[in-house]
C-alpha cells in the first residue's frame, strides 16, 4: 500500500505488459507524472484527500494549519497537496514538520510544536497506527482544547482503535463507507456472514471492486486475451463503465484514474 512500492510495481508492470489495480497506494504520480497504459488507481489519492478535506476544513473556518507529516513519498505529496489547497481557498500554512518512517512512535515535540505555533488545524500527513498514536497523544497533551485535527488518511476501523471519546471533532475523508447506501450495507452484510467482525474499509473495498471489473472485463475479452495483453485489458476496463456495491456507477479516466 505504500507509495514507494506502487511506483516500483507500476514501472515493472509497464515493462512486462501485466495489469497493475492499485488500492491503497496515493500517490498521484501513477495517473500523472509517471501514467502508464497498464495501470488503474483506484479508492483514493492524495489530491481526492488533500482537497476534500482541506478545502471542508478551510470553509469550516479553519483557516491556519500545521503539518505532522510522515517523510516518506506518500506523507510529503500529501502535505503538498492539502497545502496548495487551503492557500488556494484563502488560509494559511504556519509550519510543519517531518518525523522519520516507520520508526517514530513519540509524536509529544512535534504536537507541543504544532499548538504552540497558533494554528487553528493540526494536519496530519501520515496513516496507520501513526495517524492512531499522533490523535491519542494530541488529546494526552490537551492540544485539540485549540486545535481541530484534520486526518488526511484515515479509516473508520481507526476511528475504533482510538476510541470515540478522543475521536470527537475529527475530520477525515472516506471514499467507502460500509453504511452509506443499501447497496453498501448489502456488500457488508455478505462479508460478515464469511468471516468478518469488522466492516472492510475503502481499501478492501477497492480491491474488490477493481476485481469485479477486471473479471467483467476478462468474461468479455475472454480469459486467454486479457491474460496475453494488459495494455489491452486496461484500455477494455476504460471502455467499460463501473457498476458494484461499494461504490456505485462510474468511470476509469483515460489516465487510469477510477
Amino acid at each position: 500500500p505504500t507509495s514507494s512500492v506502487a511506483l516500483a510495481v507500476n514501472t515493472v508492470c509497464r515493462e512486462k505488459n501485466k495489469v497493475y489495480l492499485n488500492s491503497g497506494a496515493a500517490t498521484t504520480d501513477l495517473t500523472g507524472a509517471q501514467c502508464s497504459p497498464n495501470t488503474v488507481h483506484w479508492t483514493y489519492d492524495t489530491y481526492m484527500l488533500a482537497k476534500s478535506t482541506g478545502g471542508a476544513m478551510v470553509k469550516s473556518g479553519g483557516d491556519s494549519w500545521f503539518f505532522v507529516t510522515a517523510d516518506y513519498v506518500f506523507g510529503q505529496q500529501l502535505q503538498r497537496d492539502t497545502a496548495r489547497f487551503v492557500q488556494e481557498a484563502g488560509g494559511k500554512v504556519l509550519g510543519s514538520r517531518t518525523y522519520p518512517f516507520p520508526d517514530t512512535t513519540d509524536f509529544s515535540s512535534l504536537l507541543l510544536q504544532a499548538q504552540s505555533s497558533g494554528a487553528k488545524v493540526l494536519g496530519l500527513c501520515n496513516s496507520g497506527t501513526d495517524t492512531v498514536n499522533c490523535i491519542k497523544q494530541a488529546h494526552e497533551f490537551g492540544l485539540t482544547k485549540s486545535m481541530k485535527i484534520a486526518a488526511m488518511l484515515m479509516y473508520d476501523g481507526n476511528v475504533r482503535s482510538v476510541g470515540l471519546e478522543d475521536s470527537q471533532g475529527l475530520v477525515m475523508t472516506e471514499s467507502f463507507y460500509w453504511d452509506l447506501n443499501d447497496r453498501t450495507r448489502m456488500f457488508w452484510e455478505r462479508i460478515r456472514q464469511k468471516s468478518s467482525t469488522q466492516p472492510p474499509n475503502m481499501i478492501q473495498a477497492g480491491c474488490y471492486a477493481a476485481t469485479l471489473h477486471y473479471l467483467k472485463t476478462a468474461a468479455s475479452l475472454g480469459p486467454a486475451a486479457t491474460k496475453a495483453d494488459g495494455r489491452g485489458a486496461v484500455a477494455h476496463m476504460k471502455s467499460m463503465p463501473t457498476d458494484d456495491d461499494c461504490f456505485g456507477a462510474g468511470r476509469i479516466r483515460e489516465d487510469g484514474r477510477k
